[in-house]
């Protein structure tokens, strides 16, 4: 599998994994792995800083397929395939299929931007 291919995949398998983490036959053990990849993500604070050009983001790109193939990993392997196969009705031409997708996402980043806002204003 080459590099745009396992891009594609990735792009399936991280809904997937979001769907997984409402099932019952998913391990609490992966359902904690995800919750700590998510935390990674969005945590401002990395192995190297992103400021460093082009090493930056490296850990990025290393680590956080790494997480969440072990999350993969860590769920039941039908429990998987079937919300692999949901998620993948997600997308249509590369795009999400649905927009309502992606509030979960904005109300993220408007309670970040407030809280920000709020802690520079004090």
């Amino acid at each position: 599998m080459n590099l745009k291919e396992r891009a594609r995949q990735l792009k399936i398998d991280i809904p997937a994994v979001f769907l997984s983490l409402k099932s019952k036959k998913t391990p609490v053990m992966a359902k904690i792995l995800a919750g700590l990849t998510i935390g990674y993500a969005l945590s401002p604070i990395d192995l190297i800083p992103d400021f460093i050009p082009v090493i930056g983001y490296l850990d990025d790109l290393l680590i956080l397929p790494l997480l969440i193939a072990l999350t993969i990993r860590l769920i039941p392997t039908e429990t998987f395939a079937h919300y692999r196969k949901e998620a993948e009705g997600m997308w249509q031409d590369g795009k999400p299929s649905k927009w309502y997708y992606a509030v979960p996402i904005i109300l993220l980043w408007i309670i970040l931007i407030f809280l920000i806002a709020k802690a520079f204003l004090k």
